[in-house]
């Protein structure tokens, strides 16, 4: 009998996901306890995948257990099965009620504010019970999110060519940088401002590292002065653009930041000039995962707010 028979016939969905839960464990006693089971049943179930496949899927070892070779490689196969079947659930699920359903999105803090906030606003007014999960944090971290299947999809900048092969990417619209102040500055009131005399205002920036924090730092390479002191590093929009609308600070965002979901008359982008080219974005997805209904409901929608957004410049 061929390895693929055996397998179709004895494999279980149980033993492979007691496989996971003691690799996450790292110990077969933790993974008893996590499953509410004792630890027999965890080393029968193992012993019994290790004898469908015919090798060794885990060494035991003074720190606990970890995955052979093959059990890393069945590990991943397993995270694909028991995601297909979690969105073979969810198409069930809307296909039974189109109204409702869940979608994770993964995305900067900056674009959570603005741009994703505008499409989650449109399509929650379509569908009053659909349920978002947003998940915020840096790109490359986003990315192993969405590799590791913990969310549908990113919403995310790209800057170059995306390195991971398992990843799409399609374009939604170009996002350019801008220099903005609170409403009450008194820089709002020139017409023109050269970017060295802003040097030594009041600057609140995203901490070094973040997509933010390159933008700015390229804005000011651009214009050949130095990266400012900073006053205030934060990578919250919100606190971000709370203080710049007290009239004090100064910040380089997104020009997305403030078209999303509503103009923001708090705060005025002030007349520095930029010369950096437009940074796609877009939406990011795992090439082998299929999107759910619910999930290709909101690229769509993406689609519209950035087609929108577009034909109002």
């Amino acid at each position: 009998m061929q390895l693929s028979d055996r397998i179709g016939r004895r494999m279980k969905l149980h033993d492979l996901h007691v496989l996971m839960a003691v690799v996450q464990a790292g110990s077969m006693n933790k993974a008893a306890a996590l499953l509410n089971t004792g630890q027999s049943a965890i080393s029968r179930s193992i012993a019994e995948l290790e004898h469908t496949v015919g090798v060794r899927l885990v060494d035991r070892n003074p720190r606990g257990v970890e995955p052979t070779k093959y059990g890393r490689a069945l590990l991943d196969g397993g995270a694909a099965v028991f995601d297909d079947l979690r969105q073979a659930v969810k198409t069930i699920e809307f296909l039974a009620d189109p109204a409702a359903g869940e979608v994770r999105i993964g995305c900067t803090p900056l674009l959570a504010a603005s741009f994703v906030s505008a499409v989650i606003d449109r399509l929650s007014r379509r569908y009053p019970r659909m349920v978002f999960h947003l998940v915020t944090g840096y790109v490359e971290a986003l990315h192993r999110e969405l590799i590791g299947r913990n969310v549908d999809l990113l919403i995310a900048r790209r800057f170059g060519p995306i390195a991971e092969e398992r990843l799409g990417f399609e374009f939604l619209f170009n996002d350019s940088s801008v220099v903005a102040a609170g409403a009450q500055s008194p820089w709002v009131r020139r017409r023109r401002i050269e970017f060295a005399e802003l040097l030594k205002e009041s600057w609140v920036l995203p901490p070094p590292g973040s997509e933010i924090a390159s933008i700015a730092a390229e804005a000011f390479r651009a214009n050949g002065v130095d990266y400012p002191r900073m006053t205030v590093v934060t990578d919250s929009p919100h606190a971000r653009m709370s203080l710049l609308a007290s009239g004090r600070f100064v910040t380089v965002l997104p020009a997305s930041a403030l078209k999303f979901p509503a103009l923001r008359p708090e705060i005025k982008v002030l007349p520095v000039r930029l010369p950096m080219a437009g940074v796609p974005n877009g939406v990011v997805t795992l090439k082998s995962r299929r999107p759910s209904p619910v999930v290709q409901l909101f690229i769509d929608c993406a689609r519209e707010v950035a087609k929108i957004s577009e034909m109002r410049k």
